[in-house]
């Protein structure tokens, strides 16, 4: 066998070449944001996607009720959080691929947020409680508790997973993809554990493709006891995406106990939840928050834009509104697309009187919305300032997530 020398298998890169290639690689993977993410360009924020109008009560609403809000922002592939701390707003991020269900596990102390890209992608966020002592490191002032990701896992993007949701201690998600609800284990796995009815035919249920777009969980006591929203309920050669596919009036709302509608004439339902013993839900193609009365839906407020996202703190519902994507514009029958903004609202259950609203100029689609005590955490690792930061290196350097 012929000897290869350095030489030989330098002639075709000149020591300036190699360098420079070296020098960028040394360079690259340097941002905590990318490193959290997977994703190369998380650290290229259009700074002009955190450009936020806030309207009426909406910080006050935060304070009164001691939580920090979380929302995703599917399109724009961001993650966000608000809460008020020492009198003043407090806004961060984490950047994501296409951010999409959301829910938090308070028995575990956990956030989960699904990664819809392909593959799908769950990620756990837990608070930072401390920083680890370090002599190669001058430690600095805790005065936050920012959620970051501790564990993610990875599953077949056909799944197209939308909302997630704890039932009875375990983590569930929509298989889109599927028609279908599937349990998420601990290790990864998952299983189709629920299907509506009208999927099933000769040959079996339809698993293959969306024909329903059965996107959102109403979680109860048990599985039994759930609901979950879907545009359809029925298959046919015209599907979710197409620009032919019917919505008006054609969503429903499943239960899982008889796999039928129990609630029809809903166009594109989406955050379906349930709140004191009613079935709540975004009737998004006209712009609607509304409740589920017998088996009629019952609106309780009208919003400018296309709603989805959908959380509650004692009587505040919190949802999310979208601009409407021009080549969808036929999804929303019942808006005005050229008024739909991008934001979030605080809407009394009782009054349906908006007490409150956060909105983006430059922003897109909402998706999830979650709220949890401020205790718990103060948002996200990120904020406005110029990144990376010296502040967010050590952080990422030297955190604990562990509790006593």
């Amino acid at each position: 066998m012929a000897k290869i020398s350095q030489t030989s298998l330098r002639t075709s890169a000149s020591k300036g070449e190699l360098s420079a290639m070296w020098s960028r690689h040394h360079a690259q993977w340097r941002d905590p944001a990318q490193i959290v993410s997977h994703w190369q360009d998380a650290s290229q924020l259009d700074e002009r996607l955190l450009r936020q109008q806030a309207h009426g009560g909406w910080w006050s609403v935060l304070s009164d009720l001691k939580i920090t809000l979380l929302v995703t922002r599917e399109y724009e592939n961001l993650v966000m959080a608000m809460t008020v701390k020492g009198g003043k707003p407090l806004i961060s991020y984490l950047p994501m691929p296409h951010p999409s269900g959301m829910v938090f596990d308070q028995a575990k102390g956990i956030l989960n947020i699904a990664s819809t890209r392909n593959p799908n992608e769950v990620f756990e966020l837990s608070p930072v409680n401390e920083l680890i002592n370090r002599v190669d490191q001058k430690s600095f002032e805790l005065r936050e508790k920012p959620l970051v990701p501790v564990r993610s896992s990875f599953y077949p993007g056909c799944l197209y997973m939308h909302d997630l949701a704890i039932i009875g201690g375990e983590l569930f998600a929509n298989s889109v993809g599927q028609n279908a609800i599937i349990h998420l284990d601990e290790n990864g796995g998952y299983k189709c554990v629920w299907y509506p009815k009208c999927i099933e035919t000769q040959s079996g249920p339809v698993f293959g493709q969306n024909h329903l777009q059965l996107n959102s969980i109403a979680a109860g006591e048990s599985l039994e006891k759930s609901f979950f929203s879907a545009s359809s309920d029925r298959i046919s050669a015209r599907r979710p995406g197409h620009k032919n596919f019917p919505v008006d009036r054609r969503g429903v709302i499943f239960s899982a106990a008889t796999r039928e509608p129990i609630a029809k004439g809903l166009t594109r339902p989406h955050s379906a939840r349930l709140h004191n013993g009613k079935i709540w839900v975004d009737n998004s193609g006209y712009g609607q928050l509304g409740l589920i009365e017998g088996s009629e839906f019952v609106p309780a407020v009208r919003l400018p834009g296309w709603t989805r996202g959908l959380s509650f703190c004692k009587d505040i519902a919190f949802v999310g509104t979208s601009m409407v994507i021009p080549k969808f514009r036929q999804y929303a029958p019942g808006l005005k697309v050229e008024d739909s903004v991008c934001g979030l609202h605080a809407v009394h259950t009782k009054s349906g009187k908006i007490l409150g609203s956060l909105t983006w100029s430059h922003g897109n689609q909402i998706f999830a919305i979650e709220c949890v005590p401020s205790k718990f955490c103060s948002g996200l690792p990120f904020s406005q300032r110029s990144r990376p930061s010296t502040r967010d290196k050590k952080l990422f350097y030297a955190y604990s997530t562990e509790t006593d």
